[in-house]
Order: C-alpha cells, then sequence, then structure tokens
C-alpha cells in the first residue's frame, strides 16, 4: 500500500507493508506434537511433518480448494508441498528451514480445516 502526502510542494512517499499474520516460525516442542492431533484431526503427523488427504466429488471441486488453500499460504507466507489427481489433494506441511513442524504449520493446518466440508455419501 502506498500514502501519499502533499505537503507545501513537498511530496512524501510512504511505503507501507501490512503483513497482519506475519510471526516468527518456532517448531512446536514434544508436548505440543502430542497435542496436536487433537488440535488438527484428520492430519497424520509424523516428526518432521503433518499430512493429509482430501478427497472430492471432481476435479473442479478440488482445483477450488486447491486455490483456497493458495491465498491462505500465500497470506503466511508458507507453502506446502501438495499432489492433486483428479479430485484428490494430498497435502504436506513442514517448515524445511527449521526442519520439523512449526506453528505455521499448524496454524495454515488449521485453517485449512476449517474450510474443508467432507464429502457425506
Amino acid at each position: 500500500m502506498f500514502i501519499l502526502l502533499v505537503k507545501r510542494f513537498r511530496i512524501f512517499i510512504i511505503v507501507i507493508r501490512l503483513n497482519l499474520y506475519f510471526m516468527k516460525p518456532y517448531l512446536l516442542k514434544d508436548e505440543e506434537l502430542k497435542e496436536l492431533s487433537a488440535k488438527i484431526p484428520g492430519w497424520e503427523i509424523d516428526s518432521k511433518y503433518i499430512k493429509r488427504e482430501f478427497n472430492f466429488d471432481n476435479f473442479i471441486e478440488a482445483f477450488s480448494f486447491m486455490t483456497k488453500i493458495a491465498l491462505i499460504c500465500e497470506k503466511y507466507n508458507h507453502h506446502p508441498n501438495w499432489e492433486n489427481v483428479y479430485s484428490k489433494v494430498i497435502i504436506i506441511l513442514s517448515t524445511h528451514d527449521l526442519g520439523g513442524i512449526s506453528n505455521l504449520d499448524e496454524n495454515i493446518a488449521s485453517e485449512i480445516n476449517s474450510i474443508f466440508k467432507p464429502i457425506n455419501k
């Protein structure tokens, strides 16, 4: 966002970067990892990553879901490893720079869970 200020023939341009969700990533401690399955149900929890498979009725629904996830990840500037085959999306979250599961992975997984609507057949 840019703000333009004009004061007595002098023009000042102020650049403001809004990053509302900026947070310093940190690795989750063992106790936090143990509680993770209750906080983000449906995710497979490994020592280095968290993983979940999502199934949809068709490719359009799967790709739409991925687009929503992309916006969430961009907000955090933290991006998943993922795979899409027709109606299936597999997401793996890990903070490679830290070598494991971080608070960012937990937050993104939680947001993903909040928008996923399972198919009831």
